[in-house]
């Protein structure tokens, strides 16, 4: 069976700023950033954030209060080793029905995964060749999920 995956929280704005750059997928009341290190630490990093357009600070504090639990439902299931998310409240996280919530974030996941594959690795070498060896190796670490 496959060891379970180690999560950590997101703290510092330089780790909030590369996944900024990364993939992202808005869903109902949650946009999640999905970002592959190049490190080989399979511990799954998670930011949250609110800006002021959800409110004040209660309102903001309570968004991201609802998108860490559902993250901590939701994440052991869909996340992937080695990578970060930085989960960013919109304007319904507050207000949306729970199970509502939860299948946005589930849904966002699964998602933004399966974009990831379509996209294919970002950093193997130039030539082609290199490539396409990559891509029929890379599968078989993925089956698990």
């Amino acid at each position: 069976m496959a060891e379970a995956l180690k999560f950590e929280r997101l703290r510092k704005r330089a780790d909030f700023l590369l996944a900024a750059k990364a993939p992202a997928l808005s869903r109902g009341a949650v946009f999640i950033q999905m970002r592959r290190r190049a490190d080989e630490d399979p511990t799954v990093r998670v930011g949250f954030t609110a800006t002021k357009k959800i409110g004040g600070a209660v309102d903001r504090n309570r968004a991201k209060r609802r998108l860490r639990e559902a993250a901590r439902l939701v994440l052991p299931l869909h996340a992937r080793p080695s990578h970060d998310y930085v989960f960013i409240a919109r304007g319904g996280t507050t207000t949306r029905e729970w199970g509502r919530l939860l299948d946005d974030v589930k849904t966002a996941l699964i998602s933004l995964a399966a974009e990831h594959d379509r996209a294919g690795p970002k950093n193997p070498q130039p030539s082609s060749g290199a490539q396409t060896a990559a891509s029929s190796q890379q599968p078989d670490p993925r089956v698990s999920g």
